[in-house]
């Protein structure tokens, strides 16, 4: 993709963010923006501070010190129900995808709808959003299948169905390819692709898959030592003569 959106609307903005355990600083100072309708492509090793920095994101970690800014609310400044309501507004799809196992296709997809009235009211029949969401994955066939009937790729685009049922603005996407083999990787991607395209979402992307990163980011942020040591396309940063920009695409 490598095309940064052209606009000045960010629906995140991280500033200044610093988060410790004892001595052991993680983050350190980050620093970060996403535009409306960007894929952002975060990479780090592991330790980096990436799941950490999620965390604060969304409020289930409070940092130390810096501010972070989702649509427009500060979160800090936000009590429970305001951090729930705020939360239904960003989508997760989860390395391991996080079925239910004891669930149908149909009432994983059903179970969000349920917990969020607030959002959606009282739906009685849920079956035209359960379905429509399946389509939208291509999976609409499984809807009665149970997650051990589903192969690893099939699961993750269950999981990024139940995502999308919420109708989020913000997807963080947690190693979307890791696990699968290449030709499932690659329907993964399409299929972010054609997301970001037909809903217009924002999305932060972590993920160690060089492949991944060039397919899907506007725009990378690679993650050192708890700061954003480096960010652009990945053309431009793949091209850099910088070792430790160098290592992160060997």
């Amino acid at each position: 993709m490598n095309t940064i959106p052209n606009n000045n609307e960010y629906i995140i903005e991280i500033t200044d963010l610093r988060k410790s355990y004892g001595d052991n600083h993680v983050l350190n100072g980050f620093n970060m923006n996403l535009s409306k309708g960007e894929n952002l492509v975060i990479m780090g090793k592991s330790g980096s501070g990436k799941s950490v920095m999620i965390k604060c994101l969304v409020g289930l970690e409070k940092p130390d010190s810096g501010t972070i800014i989702v649509m427009g609310e500060d979160i800090s400044h936000l009590n429970r129900d305001e951090l729930d309501e705020l939360r239904t507004e960003i989508g997760f799809l989860f390395q391991g995808s996080a079925l239910y196992d004891s669930m149908t296709v149909r009432e994983n997809l059903e179970f969000p709808l349920r917990r969020h009235t607030k959002k959606f009211g009282v739906i009685k029949d849920t079956s035209s959003l359960v379905i429509e969401a399946l389509e939208n994955v291509g999976l609409a066939h499984t809807i009665n299948l149970m997650p051990e009937e589903l192969s690893g790729g099939m699961k993750r685009r269950i999981a990024l169905a139940r995502t999308l049922i919420l109708q989020p603005k913000i997807i963080l996407y947690d190693e979307p390819t890791t696990g699968l083999d290449p030709i499932t990787a690659k329907e993964i991607l399409l299929l972010m692709q054609s997301i970001q395209e037909k809903y217009n979402t924002s999305s932060i992307i972590i993920t160690h898959d060089v492949d991944c990163a060039r397919a899907i980011s506007n725009r990378m942020i690679l993650l050192v030592d708890g700061i954003n040591y480096a960010e652009g396309t990945f053309d431009k940063l793949i091209s850099s003569k910088d070792p430790k920009i160098q290592a992160f695409f060997k």
